[in-house]
């Protein structure tokens, strides 16, 4: 059978910071949970990426991965520089020596990082899942925040499947 890995992108204290949340930004959280421990009871692979710029700067709080899914011991944590997390990174040589195929995507940010990723990764060819109860945004200066993520899991459908966190099973 395939193996899958749960991608964890840019879920750092940012993105959750109470003076300026992602959308839903609690259930979002909650659904991260959700999944981290059904990847885990699993025997799943978790991998995480975190996101690296002037505003998100390696050793600050705001740049640390939220307490509240914090990796584990052993957990791959990969650094990035832009959008794509496949970009001038180690994920794709990671994923290949531990012979995934099937990626279940969350995170942020829906328009830029969740978008490149799941763009990426498809044309890697992986199956791609996209979890899209499971990746946030903000509001823009013309879309809200639910506008934007409702019309990129719309777009993001052409390169992934869309399950709901409930809908998410995971197998070796």
């Amino acid at each position: 059978m395939k193996k899958t890995a749960l991608l964890v992108v840019d879920a750092q204290n940012e993105m959750f910071a109470d003076s300026n949340p992602v959308y839903n930004a609690n259930e979002m959280l909650e659904n991260l949970k959700t999944l981290i421990e059904k990847a885990r009871s699993a025997d799943v692979p978790v991998v995480y990426v975190q996101h690296n710029d002037g505003g998100l700067v390696k050793g600050t709080h705001d740049w640390e991965i939220h307490p509240a899914i914090s990796p584990k011991e052993g957990d791959p944590i990969i650094q990035k520089w832009s959008p794509d997390s496949f970009h001038e990174t180690e994920l794709q040589d990671k994923l290949k020596t531990n012979g995934i195929e099937n990626l279940i995507i969350t995170g942020n940010q829906t328009e830029n990082c969740i978008d490149a990723t799941c763009r990426r990764a498809f044309d890697l060819g992986y199956k791609v899942t996209l979890a899209k109860d499971a990746h946030g945004t903000w509001d823009s200066d013309t879309l809200s925040a639910k506008q934007i993520i409702d019309h990129h899991n719309e777009v993001l459908s052409n390169f992934a499947d869309l399950k709901e966190t409930r809908d998410i099973e995971f197998s070796e």
